[in-house]
């Protein structure tokens, strides 16, 4: 009997430990490492890759934006490398520029300011260096059409207040206001003025504009660039895909997407390759599905309201 039951306990010693170590493979496989880089990017899987600062530094920063401080810009001395790194280091532990290999980090974040780039463009033509070497030029809308208050209970225009476009990506509107400055958790519903006051702010915004989805069950800019979308069915008939044409679909609709190769597309297009070229990526190496031209858009605007 006391044979049998060295042997029980030895049987049940030798279970405890099987599944002991079971729980303890288990656990590693749920267990993502995680990295610490310091004060840009911390506690995530994603800071185990290079860095922005590793592969972007501030001369290259001055190359694309050459001329934004020049005597005829309308921002001179707003925009720097420290106020965008400083806002990106908030979104570096959640992929922004930080997902894939080192080619696909630039490439998001020639991509990210291609956009930025040419939507805060003073560049014309004959322009001195060029069309594309004036991005920075602006921090705000310099003659507002109109005063971009709409109906909305949630996020109502304030008295005072005025929502004509602003930042790295232009915002406008009292609603995207609302909806922007909940996401940054600054009120700037009350306060748009601080997208042209402070450039880390103003890049803060543009960047979480570029990592969030605007709408359930849609994709973030970032998603479509990096990969980590997949295309339904529906958006494939749309002409949806995965690429830099689905960020300008998703970040401007059908301002830009569906209309053929129209200049306010090409524009974009031309600022993204043109960085890719000065960061030393070149633009061959842009992606499929480079361009909107015949992509339905993402949320189309509604019709005008007939009387």
């Amino acid at each position: 009997m006391g044979q049998n039951m060295r042997w029980i306990w030895v049987a049940v010693a030798t279970a405890m430990l099987l599944v002991a170590t079971q729980v303890e493979v288990a656990e590693g496989k749920s267990k993502e490492k995680v990295c610490d880089k310091g004060w840009e990017c911390k506690n995530s899987k994603f800071c185990c890759n290079e860095t922005i600062t590793d592969f972007f530094q501030t001369y290259q920063f001055e190359n694309l934006f050459s001329k934004r401080n020049t005597p005829i810009a309308h921002a001179v001395g707003f925009w720097d490398y420290h106020s965008f790194i400083l806002a990106a280091s908030l979104y570096e532990p959640l992929g922004f520029c930080t997902t894939g290999g080192k080619k696909m980090q630039m490439k998001e974040l020639a991509a990210f300011l291609g956009h930025v780039g040419c939507k805060t463009s003073c560049g014309y033509g004959v322009a001195t260096g060029g069309p594309l070497a004036w991005g920075l030029c602006y921090n705000h809308e310099m003659s507002p059409s109109q005063d971009y208050c709409q109906d909305d209970l949630k996020y109502p225009c304030v008295e005072g207040a005025e929502y004509y476009g602003r930042g790295a990506l232009p915002v406008y509107w009292n609603t995207n206001y609302g909806v922007i400055g909940d996401g940054i958790k600054q009120d700037l519903l009350h306060h748009p003025e601080y997208l042209e006051q402070n450039a880390t702010l103003a890049f803060q915004a543009a960047i979480w504009r570029w990592m969030t989805p605007m709408n359930k069950k849609q994709p973030s800019a970032h998603d479509v660039f990096v990969g980590n979308w997949k295309p339904t069915k529906n958006d494939t008939a749309s002409n949806r895909l995965p690429g830099f044409g689905a960020t300008m679909n998703i970040l401007y609709g059908d301002l830009v997407c569906g209309q053929g190769f129209v200049d306010s597309m090409n524009n974009i297009i031309s600022h993204y390759q043109y960085y890719l070229d000065l960061m030393g990526v070149g633009r061959e190496e842009s992606g499929d599905n480079l361009d909107c031209a015949e992509q339905i858009a993402f949320n189309p605007t509604p019709p005008a309201a007939t009387s």
